[in-house]
């Protein structure tokens, strides 16, 4: 028998979550460890709770809730995702995975169904990295790919530690911050993000892996000095070093393959006046591919741009790799769960790879794990303007609770 979730009863829950944090402009603002963010993880525990199952917090915040199976020593499989939010995201963002292994569950009540597997909800702590950098954090200290101790220390803009933020909402946990036990799997309900599901017309995504990502700091420095007086030939201008990086990053895609993808996404100018040669440009780097090699060649290429370019205009420059993800191959029997899913519910479905970073990146080092797409309307995301239809929102999570079950099994 196929499980079909209550669709009424997602778009109610989902409403409930996109009211904490809401935004003016119909998205969230609920950065990590923020008063909304509380609010949101409050709410999370007591929907877990209303529901039966048993919740426990680690010392890194990470949340899971947890309904017993018949086999109590079986390896659980974990479903979930993230309540945090851009600054001016969507309410689908993160959410919709941790409503629709909310949703799961309860529909294992409605149809009283025992798994053989226990079966737990995860609300991952920082996934979206906008407040306190990495992203994907919770995950990473959770999964051993990061320290909890340094993760501790970093600091949002205005100083605040992570540490102390989640102490203060009351959510820094008894529990250590990793596996307590093994996991059988771990499945992720998440929006595209991208446009390919509503360009193709296809109804859900097989996410097959997740590419890998490089993001780097770049620092070039020139010598300030008066606009007017200065002869050209006589400039050290860091603003125009920057400016030609800016356009070979731009352009280093092309020459990889249709698959890669290069972003400057903030850029800092020092002086910043009208009439002053610009001394310090301080910019991000954003890379990503399926392939690992061709990551490499991209960074390659990038430091030879910025070496290249900071000779022309006479400045010195500094590069610092501040985050490495490794792309992700998602083992077939997860996916082929995934799969099996969409075909028995009738839906149209499509393999892929999925081009943003997402807990699942980490949950791999742990589990067999695998990921399902909603669609993107217009491939928007981490904006107001993103925008999951109800019905996208409802096959999705009817694919996550059909996989779930099938990788928890019925008890006999």
């Amino acid at each position: 028998m196929r499980l079909d979730i209550d669709r009424d009863r997602l778009v109610e829950t989902m409403e409930e979550q996109a009211a904490i944090g809401g935004t003016d402009g119909g998205g969230l603002n609920r950065l990590a460890l923020s008063d909304a963010d509380a609010r949101a993880r409050d709410w999370f525990v007591e929907r877990a709770t209303a529901a039966g199952l048993d919740t426990r917090i680690d010392a890194f915040g990470n949340t899971f809730a947890r309904r017993a199976g018949a086999d109590s020593d079986a390896a659980p499989v974990l479903v979930g995702s993230h309540l945090d939010s851009q600054p001016y995201g969507g309410i689908y963002d993160g959410a919709l995975g941790v409503v629709a292994a909310l949703e799961f569950v309860r529909t294992l009540d409605d149809h009283g169904i025992e798994t053989r597997r226990p079966v737990e909800v995860v609300n991952w702590t920082n996934e979206e990295g906008s407040r306190f950098p990495p992203a994907m954090q919770g995950s990473g200290v959770w999964a051993g790919a990061h320290d909890i101790e340094t993760e501790y220390e970093k600091t949002d803009a205005d100083g605040t530690r992570l540490v102390d933020e989640l102490e203060r909402i009351g959510y820094r946990g008894s529990e250590p911050a990793e596996p307590r036990e093994p996991y059988h799997a771990y499945l992720e309900v998440h929006p595209e993000q991208g446009p390919r599901l509503d360009e193709t017309g296809a109804d859900v995504g097989v996410v097959t892996g997740i590419v890998g990502l490089r993001w780097a700091e770049v620092t070039l420095h020139g010598q300030a000095n008066h606009s007017g007086t200065t002869p050209m030939h006589y400039r050290n201008d860091a603003l125009v070093a920057a400016s030609d990086v800016v356009t070979a990053i731009r352009r280093l895609p092309g020459t990889l393959g249709d698959r890669t993808v290069a972003t400057v996404g903030s850029l800092t100018v020092d002086p910043d006046s009208v009439n002053i040669v610009p001394e310090t440009v301080r910019f991000t780097t954003d890379i990503r591919d399926p392939d690992e090699g061709v990551l490499e060649t991209a960074i390659d290429r990038m430091t030879a741009e910025v070496a290249a370019a900071a000779d022309r205009e006479g400045v010195g420059y500094d590069i610092e790799h501040t985050m490495r993800a490794p792309s992700v191959d998602f083992p077939e029997r997860p996916v082929a769960a995934v799969a099996d899913a969409v075909e028995d519910l009738g839906y149209d479905g499509r393999r892929m790879v999925s081009g943003a970073g997402h807990d699942a990146t980490h949950t791999a080092s742990v589990c067999d794990t695998a990921m399902i797409f909603a669609v993107s309307e217009d491939g928007k995301s981490h904006t107001e303007d993103e925008f999951t239809s109800w019905p996208d929102c409802y096959r999705a999570a009817n694919v996550l609770a059909n996989a779930a079950l099938d990788l928890a099994g019925r008890a006999d």
